[in-house]
């Protein structure tokens, strides 16, 4: 399926205090729907953009708590017998016997602009997933922040194109781009990024930097923790609960990267330079 969805149009302008209509073709980002099983069962139906689905499954269910490695999975493979304008995937644990299919089956639909999904506390977040230890010196230079939004900006090709995606990025406390995927929604970039370094045994991300192209939401600041990456930063605001959750959990969470300016809302002591 497609990342693109051809479409008509018709193009307003104005000038000089006229309105002129025009037809146009154009393009708008795909969103279709993708269901998870896990063992079998049907566990959430996410609102995605097509692709990456097995990284997206991943990062998601790391996020709940369900895995947190690699080697927790036994095998994860993509459906056939779906309709063409959706999709499946199936994942198969390696120790199903200790999973309590009972809590974890919540016939969830997940939007592409969803957020906490029913479990908007702090505290559900902490009892799934420790916090973050701060170190006692900086080990990040706060400087190299200012270029991730070009960087990550350069890596969205469908974003081009289209103007209508969102992105994650993941960078190395050098600055260097390790990955970066594009959705139709917020979270699920995200889990597409933590997704993939789990297929790759990559996990935990403790010396990351997670670059969004939009706002942090407390959802975000979750799925950070349980892939234990230690640095947030958006070009967009972030929401009280995710800065609450960031402080409590150890997590440097800066917004309003962008034009030379930055805010830092927790765990400053990270970066060196402020």
């Amino acid at each position: 399926m497609s990342l693109v969805t051809p479409i008509s149009l018709l193009r307003l302008t104005r000038s000089t205090g006229a309105l002129s209509p025009e037809r146009a073709d154009d393009v708008v980002v795909t969103e279709s729907p993708l269901e998870v099983r896990v063992e079998g069962r049907s566990i959430a139906v996410v609102m995605r953009t097509p692709g990456h689905d097995r990284e997206l499954a991943a990062g998601f269910l790391l996020s709940e708590g369900v895995i947190s490695t690699r080697q927790d999975l036994f095998d994860i493979t993509t459906c056939d017998e779906v309709p063409a304008d959706g999709g499946a995937v199936e994942v198969l644990l390696a120790r199903p016997e200790g999973l309590d299919m009972a809590s974890l089956t919540r016939h969830v639909f997940t939007s592409s602009s969803c957020g906490v999904c029913g479990k908007a506390s702090i505290e559900s977040a902490m009892r799934s997933h420790a916090p973050l230890p701060v170190p006692p010196a900086p080990s990040l230079a706060a400087e190299l922040l200012f270029d991730l939004p070009e960087k990550q900006r350069a890596a969205q090709p469908v974003f081009s194109e289209t103007g209508g995606l969102h992105a994650s990025a993941l960078f190395d406390f050098t600055g260097e781009l390790l990955i970066t995927r594009e959705d139709a929604g917020r979270h699920n970039a995200l889990d597409k990024v933590t997704g993939a370094m789990l297929l790759a045994g990559r996990l935990p991300l403790s010396e990351t930097i997670l670059m969004l192209s939009g706002r942090t939401s407390f959802e975000l600041v979750q799925k950070a923790l349980a892939a234990r990456i230690p640095v947030i930063a958006a070009v967009g605001a972030p929401s009280s609960l995710a800065v609450q959750l960031a402080q409590e959990c150890g997590i440097t969470l800066c917004g309003f990267l962008r034009s030379g300016r930055c805010n830092i809302y927790t765990h400053p002591e990270r970066l060196l330079g402020v």
